[in-house]
């Protein structure tokens, strides 16, 4: 099985921590040059230095702000201008939890931006490298919310709804020139985003920490979180020549958890 990435260049969204971050070294380890992207520029220049670099790659990073869409535009603009893609990472931290019913208006399109169109303006950007150099892997890192809507993620839920769709229609349009455009689901990970959803529960439920992870974990078949490594693992499979022929799919990483086929 073809996993080398040796020669691939690939930008990684969100990398300074957490799942990007471990997308980001499992694709090193595989050989590839990684350019890392998010608005922390120290944290950025500390995560580059945690890469694989025994095959010569040569790493390096974009500060842009999610935030700002037209920022990210000009940023990925200029870089592509002396640069070659192979592989897109979508990632980025997903919005405050809270009912559907409570959300704002303002929520909603933030969100939107941050997610579907920055998406779209990263995809948009890479895209005619990807069709020069006739490979090409996107990979969105979603949700399982995508499957069956979470509990008291109202807004989360209808944005990442919105993105599987949109990946899911680029798939169907680019397959044609060996662009692969696929979802990557986490479940319940061990990262910063989950330790803020399991402080906030237990605040709302005047409960401990303890109990709240006790009954997160028993929501899911292994009874355990699943390790960032883990779902970067998937990841870079999706990411690497192995994966060729897989197209237009959402696959959960969550210890069985989804309660769908």
């Amino acid at each position: 099985m073809n996993l080398s990435l040796e020669g691939k260049n690939a930008i990684v969204c969100g990398s300074t921590q957490g799942i990007g971050l471990a997308i980001a070294e499992e694709l090193a380890l595989l050989g590839a040059s990684c350019t890392l992207l998010a608005r922390n520029e120290d944290a950025l220049k500390e995560a580059v230095h945690k890469l694989d670099v025994q095959l010569r790659q040569r790493h390096n990073y974009l500060v842009a702000d999610f935030n700002n869409p037209d920022e990210l535009k000009v940023v990925i603009a200029e870089y592509m201008q002396s640069h070659t893609v192979h592989i897109l990472v979508n990632n980025t931290g997903g919005p405050a939890a809270g009912p559907i019913t409570e959300a704002t208006e303002e929520a909603f399109l933030n969100t939107f931006n941050q997610h579907l169109i920055c998406n779209h303006i990263l995809a948009k950007a890479v895209i005619p490298s990807m069709k020069k150099e006739g490979y090409g892997r996107i990979v969105n890192i979603i949700s399982t919310s995508v499957k069956i809507p979470l509990k008291n993620l109202g807004v989360s839920n209808t944005i990442r709804g919105a993105v599987a769709s949109w990946s899911k229609t680029m798939a169907n349009e680019l397959g044609q020139f060996n662009i692969t455009v696929n979802n990557v689901l986490p479940g319940f990970t061990a990262t910063q985003r989950l330790t803020t959803l399991i402080d906030n529960i237990a605040k709302r439920g005047n409960t401990v920490v303890d109990i709240v992870e006790k009954n997160m974990m028993e929501e899911v078949p292994m009874k355990r979180f699943a390790d960032a490594s883990e779902v970067a693992a998937v990841a870079a499979f999706l990411a690497s020549p192995a994966a060729s022929y897989v197209n237009g799919v959402s696959i959960p990483v969550d210890g069985g958890r989804t309660g769908s086929i």
